[in-house]
């Protein structure tokens, strides 16, 4: 949640994604806000008693849009064309482009091209009540799991890009707490529910 960043980081990279007040997803962010609070992350992500799945697994991938936002925001003038020719993390692994729509064929691109197409893409789909409902009694569509795990896979790469490429840049700035809280916060909230498969990680345990 946004108190992991304080008051100083508040440029992002896109709009902040907002969960209208009064929802019940509302008051599931609340809850999941004070638990993280708390500073145990392994008890911050489990599922509260009585909630739904899908529920929960859409206000954290919403909150995480926002983190990952508010942190690429921080170093997008050192994340360029030039500095950044393509999307990768570390030597070994590099990540193309393709949504399955308007861009079928995987392309090659730079990173900063890469996390605007990724992150516009996200915004498209969070914003979208037929895949992320935020009325009551709205049923979440049946595949809804299988959209959450593409979209947490690949927030998870903007995380990769920004510890091999930017650390350095991170820790100058002051932020890597608040980098390492989130990635952590990540990483556990997808072990809990097994939403990305453990090879997607390697390039964050290498």
């Amino acid at each position: 949640m946004s108190f992991l960043f304080g008051s100083r980081s508040s440029k992002t990279f896109k709009p902040k994604k907002n969960i209208p007040e009064g929802t019940h997803q509302y008051e599931l962010m609340k809850h999941a806000a004070a638990t993280l609070g708390s500073g145990n992350l392994r008890l911050a992500v489990m599922l509260p008693e009585g909630e739904d799945l899908n529920e929960w697994v859409a206000v954290n991938t919403v909150d995480f849009f926002n983190q990952i936002n508010m942190l690429y925001g921080t170093i997008t003038e050192f994340c360029t064309e030039d500095s950044c020719p393509i999307m990768s993390a570390g030597p070994k692994y590099e990540y193309h482009w393709a949504d399955g729509h308007t861009v079928k064929k995987p392309i090659k691109c730079s990173a900063p091209k890469y996390i605007d197409y990724l992150m516009t893409w996200v915004q498209d789909q969070l914003d979208d009540e037929t895949l992320f409902p935020s009325k009551i009694g709205v049923p979440f569509p049946k595949n809804f799991q299988s959209i959450a795990k593409t979209i947490l896979k690949r927030l998870f790469r903007v995380y990769a890009h920004i510890y091999h490429q930017h650390f350095s840049e991170v820790v100058q700035l002051g932020e890597e707490a608040h980098l390492n809280t989130s990635f952590k916060h990540f990483i556990f909230f997808v072990q809990e529910f097994n939403l990305i498969e453990r090879r997607s990680w390697r390039p964050c345990r290498s």
